[in-house]
């Protein structure tokens, strides 16, 4: 059975999602602030963790900072904000999903169960990509470059990862984003991508200027290109 952990305050929305997500058989432990939800961690493993990003006595991002120190569990944020900036760095300190209030209880289950699959997928990926001089340790999320380590967020380790499970294969916007980030509801775009492929170009790429890892398809989208070569 899975385990889902559910940080939320609000005390009618902890009872309808709790109830609908028993219904789907999975078990839930509930903590309704910062200081139980911390409490509530130490003891627990899960396989996915739901997170308010506004608790009376903290904030869900600060809550998913502690959790990214020791555990890869997908995380998903619920919250009323819904402007680009806070999706962006929710995503960018180790979310996975973010859905704002109020939604509909399907997209939520929907969006819930799509978390836990690639969840299992990713369990089952190969424990070391190697590429291009770019070596990443899924297990421990460590990525090195020539063998220097290299520190990435939680959005550019994810596409680093899409990019070199999939060696010079083309990859559109669209296929990235509904890989990464479901996509359904637009909350990152083209435009967004665009500039997490430029950060993640500058860490990993001699060149950024001239990019020999991934490159650019015109009209097309992106590849990891193994041979170095320009596209």
């Amino acid at each position: 059975m899975k385990r889902i952990f559910f940080v939320e305050d609000d005390l009618s929305l902890i009872g309808g999602l709790s109830f609908a997500l028993k219904k789907q058989g999975y078990e839930i432990d509930i903590a309704r602030t910062s200081m139980e939800a911390e409490q509530l961690w130490q003891d627990g493993t899960y396989d996915l963790v739901i997170l308010d990003v506004a608790l009376p006595d903290g904030s869900g991002y600060d809550l998913c900072r502690k959790i990214r120190e020791t555990s890869r569990v997908p995380v998903m944020f619920l919250t009323a904000a819904d402007e680009e900036t806070d999706i962006t760095m929710g995503l960018d300190i180790g979310g996975d999903d973010y859905i704002t209030k109020p939604f509909k209880l399907a997209v939520f289950l929907s969006r819930v169960n799509a978390l836990l699959r690639r969840s299992e997928n990713f369990s089952q990926t190969e424990p070391e990509l190697n590429s291009n001089g770019i070596k990443v340790l899924q297990l421990k999320r460590e990525v090195y470059k020539n063998g220097a380590p290299i520190d990435l967020t939680a959005s550019e380790y994810k596409l680093l990862c899409l990019f070199m499970e999939n060696p010079d294969i083309v990859l559109s916007p669209e296929q990235i984003l509904g890989r990464l980030w479901d996509c359904e509801e637009n909350y990152i775009d083209s435009s967004t991508l665009t500039v997490y492929i430029r950060r993640l170009r500058t860490k990993i790429e001699d060149d950024p200027a001239n990019p020999q890892n991934i490159v650019t398809v015109r009209r097309m989208g992106y590849k990891w290109n193994t041979a170095g070569r320009d596209a």
